[in-house]
């Protein structure tokens, strides 16, 4: 679904700031291979907001080959740290490959395998988490990184309205109140972290339909 009319589309692209040649190296392997990224709009947001909590460590549920990665170090400083998750190891090497062509693979942790598992390793706090993984552990993934998460800093969960496996009117219903049946995991999934995020009084979240729409949680 287009969750903005064709023409504030075009305005909001328009915006985009410009990407050095290695992103937009990625952005074009990611349409070869049918890779869904957040984008450009969205990776603009993200470098945005690891800027003005200026971050210095960020933690990744689900990395791909590090499109919104690679926006999020541009934001760090040289001791900065992000931490990469990913089960796909071929698509971890091509991260890797990415971020050293960029010069920020010093500051990237590149962990295979499951991001729940990885959390526990990692102490925190984090200045900024990206939530972007099997859209039916986002509740568990906010459950693993609340506590890790700095007062000030920011959670960001990617596919808060659509994917294209999950069900946009069901989640809106969820969110309204009702209580529809026969809802699939993935939108289940969504539709309680959305609530958890929203009804957390540590938290303050806004829903921004950029991409395939963000909810971005400010830690008070």
């Amino acid at each position: 679904m287009d969750l903005l009319p064709e023409e504030t589309r075009r305005f909001v692209s328009a915006m985009v700031p410009d990407r050095d040649d290695t992103l937009r190296e990625m952005e074009a392997h990611g349409e070869e291979i049918g890779f869904p990224t957040v984008g450009p709009e969205v990776g603009g947001f993200l470098r945005l907001v690891a800027r003005m909590v200026e971050a210095e460590r960020i933690f990744e549920f689900g990395s791909g080959f590090g499109y919104s990665a690679y926006w999020f170090a541009e934001a760090l400083p040289e001791d900065g740290e992000i931490v990469l998750t990913e089960h796909d190891a071929d698509e971890l090497d091509d991260a890797r490959e990415f971020l050293e062509r960029g010069g920020y693979a010093d500051r990237a942790v590149f962990e295979e395998g499951d991001a729940l598992e990885t959390v526990e390793r990692h102490d925190g706090p984090f200045d900024v988490v990206l939530v972007d993984c099997h859209k039916d552990g986002y509740p568990d993934a906010f459950d693993a990184v609340r506590e890790k998460v700095a007062e000030g800093g920011v959670v960001v969960a990617d596919n808060a309205m659509e994917s294209g496996i999950q069900d946009f009117e069901t989640i809106l219903e969820i969110l309204e109140g009702g209580d529809p049946h026969d809802v699939d995991d993935q939108s289940r999934g969504i539709a309680d972290y959305l609530l958890a995020v929203r009804d957390d009084p540590a938290f303050e979240t806004v829903a921004i339909p950029l991409g395939e729409g963000i909810a971005v949680s400010f830690r008070t």
